[in-house]
This record gives C-alpha cells, sequence and structure tokens, in this order.
C-alpha cells in the first residue's frame, strides 16, 4: 500500500444550487406528512414552485499522495474548491465520489471557532478537542499550561466561548490543533485573523509542527508563508488539479496566472458609506527627463469626510509575496491632498531599482493609529526584463530584489 500519511484517490463533491433547505422536522411531522400527503414525495425533485435544481462540482477527480512529515501547501483562486477539499479530508462533510485514506490522528483549523462549544468556557473546550482527536485526559492536562500561554487568553480560560471575539477565537484554536498532537494537521488560511504577533507565532508553531515530523495540509494566499513552510504545492484550479511538485515553481505559475490575467487599470467597485475611497489605479510606462525608463503609479481617489492625518500608501510586492519596498505620500505638502472632493495623485518608480521579475501593486489608505481604511480587492501585476533594467559593466544583471544606487571611495593605504 506504501508508506503515505494521506492518499486521496479520484475525489469529488457535487452540491445542489437552489435547493430548499426546510426546517427540521419532527418524528411527528414526518408521520402527519406521510398520512397526509403520500404521493408529495415524489415530486419535490424539481424543487419548490416547480423549479428545476442544478448541480455544481466543487471539485471533481482530484488525486495526490502525502508522505509521513510532508508540509504541503494548497493553493488557488477563492471558488477553487480548497476549502472543500480540506472539509472532506476532516470529515465534516462526505465526497459524492472518491476515497480518502488517512493514517494518523487528524486536527483541523479551518474556520474561526471550528468545533468550539460556545456554551462551554476556552478551560472546557481544551479538554472537548482533545477528546475528539482521541487524547487521555493525561495527555491534554501535559499540554494544557502550553496552549493557555501561546493562546494568551489566562484572564478568559473559563469564560464561555461565546463572549471571546474572533481574535480569541482564533488564537485558541489554533494554540489547540498545533499542541495536542495529532499526526496530521489541516489548517485553512490561519493568518486571515490576528495581528501581525499573532501570525509570526502561528508561522513559527507550524514550522515546529513541520519540524517535529508531522503532516501539514496549509491552505493560504499567503505566497511567503507557503514558500517558508512548505516542500510541496498543489494548484487547484476550478475544481481540479491543475499543478502539483515544487513549491517555488507552482506559487510562481500561480501568481503569474493571477496577474497574467489582470489588466493594468483598476476600477473599484463605489461604495458610498467609505469615508474616503480608491476609485482606480493604473500603471503607466513612462520616461523622465534623461528618457530613463519609469513606471508610474496613477491613483484616483474620492475624499467624502475632510481627514488631516490620512496617508496614502503603496506596497510592491515581488513574486514570492514579499513586499520589496512601501511608500506613503507623507512628503506631499499639499493642504488640498484632503479635503472633499476627487484627487488624482501619481508615484514614479525608476525601472532600475527594481530586478527583473514579476511584481504586484497595492494603494490603500492609512490613518495612523487605525487599520486601512480601503484597500483594492485586487493587485495590479506589472513585469520587468533585462532591456529595462540596469546592467552591470559586463553586461550582467545585478542580482538581488532591488538596485541600490551607491558610491565608492579608494582611499590610499597609508604606509606607517
Amino acid at each position: 500500500m506504501g508508506n503515505y500519511a494521506i492518499r486521496v484517490e479520484n475525489l469529488g463533491k457535487q452540491y445542489t444550487i437552489g435547493q430548499y433547505q426546510g426546517r427540521y422536522k419532527s418524528l411527528r411531522d414526518t408521520l402527519t406528512t406521510t398520512f397526509t400527503a403520500p404521493f408529495k414525495h415524489l415530486v419535490h425533485r424539481n424543487g419548490a414552485n416547480g423549479r428545476q435544481e442544478s448541480t455544481i462540482w466543487a471539485i471533481k477527480d482530484v488525486s495526490f499522495e502525502i508522505q509521513p512529515g510532508e508540509v504541503v501547501g494548497i493553493i488557488g483562486r477563492n471558488g477553487a474548491g480548497k476549502s472543500t477539499l480540506l472539509k472532506i479530508l476532516a470529515r465534516i462533510t462526505e465526497p459524492t465520489e472518491g476515497v480518502v485514506r488517512l493514517r494518523g490522528r487528524v486536527g483541523s483549523l479551518l474556520e474561526v471557532g471550528t468545533g468550539f462549544h460556545p456554551e462551554l468556557t476556552g478551560r472546557e473546550n481544551i479538554f472537548l478537542n482533545g477528546a475528539i482527536l482521541g487524547m487521555s485526559r493525561q495527555e491534554i492536562q501535559r499540554k494544557f499550561d502550553e496552549i493557555v500561554d501561546f493562546a494568551e487568553i489566562e484572564k478568559f480560560i473559563d469564560t464561555p466561548a461565546k463572549h471571546y471575539s474572533s481574535g480569541m477565537y482564533m488564537r485558541l484554536a489554533f494554540a489547540v490543533a498545533a499542541h495536542l498532537e495529532p499526526e496530521i494537521l489541516l489548517v485553512d488560511e490561519v493568518l486571515a485573523v490576528g495581528d501581525a504577533e499573532f501570525q509570526k507565532k502561528c508561522l513559527g508553531k507550524m514550522g515546529e509542527v513541520a519540524n517535529e515530523g508531522r503532516t501539514v495540509l496549509f491552505v493560504s494566499h499567503n505566497m511567503g508563508a507557503i514558500s517558508s513552510l512548505c516542500s510541496r504545492a498543489i494548484l487547484i484550479d476550478k475544481g481540479n488539479i491543475s499543478m502539483q511538485g515544487d513549491v517555488s515553481l507552482i506559487t510562481n505559475e500561480y501568481l503569474m496566472q493571477s496577474g497574467s490575467s489582470k489588466p493594468r487599470k483598476l476600477v473599484c467597485q463605489v461604495d458610498n458609506n467609505l469615508r474616503v475611497q480608491i476609485l482606480e489605479v493604473e500603471l503607466i510606462d513612462s520616461f523622465d527627463d534623461e528618457n530613463n525608463p519609469l513606471t508610474i503609479l496613477k491613483c484616483k481617489y474620492v475624499v467624502r469626510e475632510e481627514m488631516k492625518n490620512l496617508l496614502l500608501c503603496v506596497e510592491v510586492r515581488n513574486i514570492a509575496d514579499v513586499i520589496v519596498f512601501y511608500s506613503n505620500d507623507d512628503s506631499l505638502k499639499d493642504d488640498r491632498k484632503r479635503k472633499d472632493g476627487i484627487h488624482i495623485v501619481t508615484l514614479a518608480i525608476p525601472n532600475y531599482l527594481l530586478t527583473p521579475g514579476d511584481y504586484f501593486v497595492t494603494f490603500g489608505f492609512w490613518e495612523p493609529g487605525c487599520p486601512p481604511e480601503h484597500f483594492p480587492a485586487e493587485r495590479l501585476f506589472f513585469s520587468k526584463d533585462e532591456t529595462t533594467n540596469r546592467l552591470s559593466a559586463h553586461g550582467i544583471i545585478w542580482p538581488g530584489i532591488i538596485y541600490m544606487p551607491s558610491t565608492w571611495k579608494y582611499i590610499d593605504n597609508e604606509l606607517h
């Protein structure tokens, strides 16, 4: 049979669209319906009001194998079927077809608070989750203090979980899933909730779990996290596996597909409830006064309520989702920029600063002390080739992410 931790063979999950979901019925309701309308069940397939139901395959013909101790990333666009796959592996939902074989205890962190009972305290939920994993009370007690310390909720450990914030839920849920030592750990977008310090702790703990030889299946849109934690990746597209293999090859392919299909101009949906909002973002190829190539980042935004301390921010990331540089318009000393109305600003980036490769750019607002006001839902993509970047004296491309202009000075050796 081979030495595997997870084996998936021809897996498929079909859902019915438009299917009527009635309330749960008692036995008395069922018996009453059967005797009063014995033939009603024969015509229900057309749905309410005779509506014809349709079906959709969330995943179809999915097959792969993961060895014990492997850390594998699952990537793909929203709606590709990643979460459905993990829910089947976690036995939350049953497949329509295919077979899943798992060897070892499975711990999962798929949604905030999954597996937690809101009426139970944090302490009781830790023991409940451990029991579900098949652990003894002694095993759970041995890990209890470490879980509470990691989650940083010691003051609230005896408070019912229904009073927890989403961040507290996530911290405790991740701590339980990572510390109760399942042989297989399924994690779905754990970095979507929580502050920067918590995210750093999560990544560190997942690295520890991987080094301990446990099998991890990690779903995330953070390609930096995928690249640092995983040795292999699986790319899912429209419910099918389109590629699997080395993590760098798969993440590059995913980012290229995501970027290459997007225009160099992004128009955002208007939301009049926002105090300030980006309307359009555009990338423009241009030249400076000395005819050096530039990339112009152009942003059109609207201010609906005057804000004095607001900053317009830009992030440029490389293909590995690493921030290459950050900038904001704090240096733009112009009293008009935060008054009511529509504004247009540009940022020029010399092309020689970026080494050849593929990049993404995101605009957004930030008011010191507050969360980001609004970011576009999509990122703009652009590429740099060898002809737009500075070469060395021998015609070789400079290594690294950016080119940093620098000054060298020769000092004669002084003899004593």
